[in-house]
């Protein structure tokens, strides 16, 4: 089965070798997004939801960049240096999906790439 990388501006570029995402037949396979603004490549000033909203905005760029949407969405990988912040992200998450949910996980983690707070990776299954 071929690889296809997928690639848009609308999000981050890769700060890695790495893709933002690589497609294998109907599924895609998102990279993790932290919440760099894509125009600068800074982080996002702000809390843990400006965060968590800027990442989730990166990762659905790279959903649209691979022809989907977070309907296709079937898992989710959440990453936090901070467990308490928990509740604000499931908030934010509310905001991006609706029922039914993707499976996810989400853990915590001592210290993400630029001093992030928050990195969301994603399963994408095309229809």
């Amino acid at each position: 089965m071929s690889r296809q990388p997928i690639h848009t501006d609308q999000a981050p570029a890769a700060i890695g070798p790495y893709s933002q995402a690589v497609r294998a037949g109907d599924s895609v396979f998102l990279s993790g997004q932290i919440p760099l603004d894509p125009a600068t490549g800074l982080i996002v000033d702000g809390d843990i939801a400006a965060q968590a909203r800027r990442a989730f905005d990166n990762l659905r760029a790279v959903c649209a960049a691979a022809g989907g949407s977070f309907d296709e969405v079937v898992r989710l990988g959440l990453y936090l240096t901070d467990l308490d912040d928990f509740a604000a992200v499931n908030a934010v998450m509310a905001d991006y999906f609706d029922a039914p949910y993707p499976a996810r996980s989400t853990v915590q983690v001592s210290a993400l790439p630029r001093g992030a707070a928050f990195e969301v990776d994603a399963i994408m299954v095309l229809r």
